[in-house]
């Protein structure tokens, strides 16, 4: 590890913003903090969130590509989003 791990305050912080994000953001969020953090950061936060190192692998991958969806939206529109519902 060539980094200074987080206070423990900071990590508990961190875990718990982790928590309440989407599975794709939680995964671009792991990217950024890893690429602050330069070598050991993918090991030393796959441990810290519980996550795999491949979870955040993807996430750079991710963070390296425009988005694919607008910006405010996690998923594409379903089949059913314009149906018109009958009484």
């Amino acid at each position: 590890m060539r980094f200074t791990p987080y206070p423990a305050e900071i990590e508990f912080a961190m875990r718990l913003f982790y928590s309440s994000l989407s599975e794709r953001d939680r995964r671009r969020y792991a990217a950024i903090e890893a690429v602050k953090l330069g070598h050991g950061g993918i090991l030393y936060l796959a441990n810290l969130f519980g996550c795999s190192h491949r979870t955040i692998r993807n996430g750079l991958d991710q963070i390296n590509q425009p988005p694919t969806l607008p910006i405010g939206r996690s998923r594409k529109k379903g089949v059913g989003a314009n149906a018109v519902l009958k009484p």
